[in-house]
């Protein structure tokens, strides 16, 4: 066997090592949510779904790798670990660009946020962390989707952010620092 398809292998092993991880704590908490009847964090659950986007993108570009990414990736659990949580802060962030109707449209979900009192009072904040939820089902299906699909595009996070930046700047090409 090829010392490429040894690294291969050892990569996939870690893989499922690691998925199986997450899968087991995302299911923990969800389950642990449910029985104890607690507050539910969509949060907890858009970076695991990120995570396990990461871990399958990973995957999927494993035999695309160059042989010395490849061989680093067999050498280390950090750097398998790395992008799978790049795909976890990247569902998050795409979360909160849905909570803040940054990204919005019918492919998106919508939320249900307790309104706010003027000025904003630290119950305010508490209800918005505990009672923040998808409104519909559908909608919870859609924030599953999109947080799956940030943690495997390493790209579309960077691209919503930049897009988003466009338009708050009045969509001109200058960026500060170049």
């Amino acid at each position: 066997m090829s010392a490429r398809t040894e690294n291969i292998l050892k990569v996939t092993k870690r893989l499922i090592l690691m998925t199986a991880g997450v899968l087991a704590v995302v299911t923990g908490f969800f389950g642990a949510t449910l029985y104890l009847r607690a507050h539910f964090m969509v949060s907890w659950v858009c970076f695991g779904t990120g995570l396990l986007g990461g871990f399958v993108s990973i995957q999927q570009r494993l035999k695309k790798v160059s042989d010395a990414e490849l061989e680093l990736l067999s050498q280390s659990w950090f750097q398998i670990i790395l992008i799978p949580v790049y795909g976890g802060l990247f569902a998050l962030t795409l979360y909160v660009g849905f909570l803040s109707q940054i990204v919005t449209g019918e492919l998106f979900p919508k939320f249900f946020i307790p309104p706010f009192h003027a000025p904003p009072t630290t119950a305010d904040v508490q209800a918005f962390f505990a009672e923040t939820y998808p409104v519909s089902g559908a909608d919870m299906a859609k924030l599953l989707f999109w947080s799956l699909v940030a943690g495997f595009s390493e790209r579309l996070i960077p691209q919503i952010i930049s897009s988003a930046g466009d338009r708050a700047g009045g969509g001109t090409d200058e960026h500060p620092g170049k």
